[in-house]
């Protein structure tokens, strides 16, 4: 931006002033004529809301800044960038399961959802159709075990997954190749009953934990959703991770066999899959997907994808409790073991509310979420898309990747989801020039902190429409504070708690402001138990009690709620951290890194530049003795650290920067002081 942003009302903006931004004459000259009849209009929201409908997507993105900023210019909070029209809540789910029930708006809504929680999931049930073996339930919980959702109901969440026309289209599927293929919810189905008939025919029974390590593809969906149907459970692992990582998650979870690819094919590489399963040594029986050709070499007792199929397209599904596993998730914890969730079949409710609600998913829409099974967004987005008969629009290739932004075009998305550090990589590589993204009704953000202005730049490429801040986690089944399309949309911002959940900030144990986010259930997503660590005592112990609140759950994030109707996330209170969207604990990398020469001890923080997306900062007391302080420097230990990560955690970790310490700050009990810790980064990166 070369201009710094002023009052407009004082000084009319002149075409001169926005040729400099970039435009041409012509352009200039139209624009500024049409800033100078909007800045008549009597309040910024209103004279923002003229502007923007005058920009293009095609203008300079420094001309949306440099006005947005300006009219804005006197804000303590971001200003509101998308203002709902009447036509966009009228047409809203919301707006119309609120005039269901006779309340007038969406406060209403959220003020009801929580003060009568069992008749809120109650609603949802009966509008997603949810169907049962027996008869629907005429509570979702009883009142004597808040946490006993929808009980003695027995059903399998897959059947849900079905209930649109045959003939529409469930998944539109494009290779990095340009390979497309559309499947409808008749094929769909057929495919996850062959799944399911070859689970049973391999021998595998209701119970069994099945690992998946696959992207996004047809054939992902199929196998997850068929090996529910089964009656067995998915293990999701990221294809991203090492040997030894996914030997950990298939250890933890018992997994008797594992769906995966030979190799992953990301921008002309092909990166190993397979062979990555075979270093880790676990004796789980394969079911190999070829990325190429199905005649990789397998092991002895594994089973390629043709061979695994079953030829009977018909499957009965396997019902069970709503409180039997569905799907085990990891979410990496602060003491290096990754806990190990397990969702059940009542969790899939939470990613299709928050999807309907808070999205606008329905029967018209089409969603993109680049992501994997590896990640809770994964179920979430086929959980989130089929049961509420939408359309999923799958890219099998590298989304930050001109390729994958012309799919979203030509795939006709209208809700498209993203971590902030893609729309980053979108932005600075120029990705989206040419696009035309007018057709995305709305975004969705979530995996880390966003930036204002990376969220500007992302609204102003669909012709401004909100990006939905959603933020939550793999124990919440979806999100605990979001965003709709019935409120003003701020970048980067959040405007509410979610349907059905409310939320407290505390700053040493009082209600604040800004502080330390903890819930207050019951919902229905919420996890209740952890397969390999104390539940109670991660989320629960040393919660206080507050009036009129039920008991507090810890979550572990810092919020702010500077204005009513505005959130903003300040980052994760405990040793965890998001990098590019994935979770992982400070501990998991300390100990790869520890073991590196010249490293007496390291700390990792995340910290965020701009408030944009945390970026992974290594802090090192280097050895004393034969190393000293003048052979380690960071130049020489980054490629070292990177290397490390990359073959025994995550290639995706990316080491931004390495800060030489004289000692780690620590309490009087010896634990290391992450808070501080950051301060310090921080002020390096300043």
């Amino acid at each position: 931006m070369k201009l710094r942003p002023r009052d407009l009302l004082q000084q009319p903006v002149t075409a001169s002033e926005l040729q400099q931004l970039g435009l041409t004459t012509a352009r200039a000259t139209d624009l500024a004529d049409r800033v100078a009849v909007a800045m008549q209009q009597s309040t910024p929201q209103n004279c923002w809301q003229a502007i923007s409908s005058a920009l293009q997507p095609a203008d300079a993105f420094a001309v949306h800044q440099w006005l947005y900023a300006s009219v804005y210019r006197d804000g303590k909070v971001p200003g509101a960038a998308w203002i709902p029209q009447p036509d966009d809540i009228a047409s809203a789910h919301v707006t119309r399961l609120a005039a269901s029930l006779g309340l007038p708006d969406y406060p209403a809504l959220y003020e009801w959802s929580i003060a009568h929680r069992a008749a809120y999931w109650q609603a949802v049930v009966s509008e997603l159709a949810i169907r049962f073996s027996d008869q629907p339930a005429q509570n979702t919980y009883p009142a004597d075990d808040p946490h006993a959702w929808l009980p003695s109901r027995r059903f399998n969440i897959v059947d849900s997954c079905f209930s649109a026309a045959a003939d529409r289209p469930a998944i539109v599927c494009r290779e990095e190749s340009g390979h497309q293929t559309v499947t409808t919810y008749g094929e769909l189905l057929q495919r996850v009953n062959r799944v399911a008939g070859g689970l049973r025919e391999a021998g595998l029974v209701p119970g069994d934990r099945v690992g998946m390590m696959l992207p996004m593809t047809t054939e992902a969906v199929a196998a997850y959703l068929g090996t529910i149907k089964a009656g067995c459970v998915p293990v999701s692992i990221a294809e991203s991770f090492a040997a030894p990582e996914i030997a950990v998650r298939l250890r933890l979870s018992e997994a008797k066999a594992i769906f995966l690819v030979d190799v992953v094919r990301r921008a002309g590489r092909q990166l190993p899959c397979y062979d990555k399963f075979l270093a880790s040594e676990h004796r789980a029986t394969a079911i190999v997907l070829p990325a190429t050709s199905d005649t990789a070499e397998l092991r002895d007792g594994d089973v390629s994808w043709s061979q695994f199929l079953s030829t009977v397209t018909d499957f009965t599904s396997v019902v069970g409790e709503a409180t039997d596993e569905v799907n085990i998730l990891f979410s990496s914890g602060t003491t290096g073991e990754p806990k190990a969730i397990p969702w059940s079949h009542s969790t899939p409710l939470k990613c299709a509310a928050d999807a309907r609600y808070h999205h606008n998913i329905g029967t018209d829409s089409v969603v993109a979420w680049p992501t994997s099974l590896g990640w809770m967004m994964g179920p979430w987005l086929i959980f989130a898309t089929l049961l509420n008969r939408g359309t999923m629009a799958l890219f099998d290739g590298a989304p930050n990747s001109p390729a994958f932004c012309r799919f979203v075009e030509q795939a006709g998305v209208t809700m498209l989801g993203v971590i902030p550090s893609l729309v980053r990589a979108w932005r600075t590589g120029d990705m989206l020039s040419g696009v035309n993204w007018t057709g995305i009704d709305a975004f969705s953000s979530t995996g880390e902190c966003s930036s204002e202005e990376d969220m500007l730049y992302l609204m102003a490429q669909a012709g401004y429409r909100p990006v939905i801040e959603y933020c939550g986690g793999t124990e919440i089944g979806g999100g605990y504070i979001t965003s709709t399309i019935v409120q003003a949309n701020r970048p980067s911002c959040f405007s509410t708690p979610a349907l059905g959940i409310d939320l407290v900030l505390l700053d040493q144990g009082r209600v604040a402001r800004q502080g330390e986010v903890f819930l207050a259930g019951p919902s229905i997503g919420l996890s209740q138990r952890l397969l390999n660590a104390d539940h109670e005592q991660i989320y629960f112990a040393d919660t206080p009690d507050l009036p009129g609140l039920s008991r507090l759950r810890r979550h572990g994030d810092e919020m702010e709620q500077p204005a009513a109707d505005v959130y903003r996330a300040g980052g994760r209170t405990d040793d965890s951290m998001n990098l590019g969207g994935i979770k992982v604990s400070a501990v998991e990398l300390e100990r790869c890194l520890n073991q590196l020469n010249g490293v007496r001890e390291c700390a990792a923080v995340a910290c965020a530049t701009d408030g944009g997306p945390s970026e992974l900062v290594i802090c090192v007391v280097p050895e004393e003795g034969p190393v000293t302080r003048a052979d380690i420097s960071p130049e020489r230990l980054q490629p070292l650290m990177q290397q490390a990560i990359s073959s025994q955690i995550n290639p995706l970790f990316r080491v931004r920067k390495v800060l030489l310490l004289d000692q780690l700050p620590r309490t009087a009990s010896n634990k290391v002081m992450r808070r501080q810790l950051r301060d310090t980064v921080s002020a390096a990166h300043r």
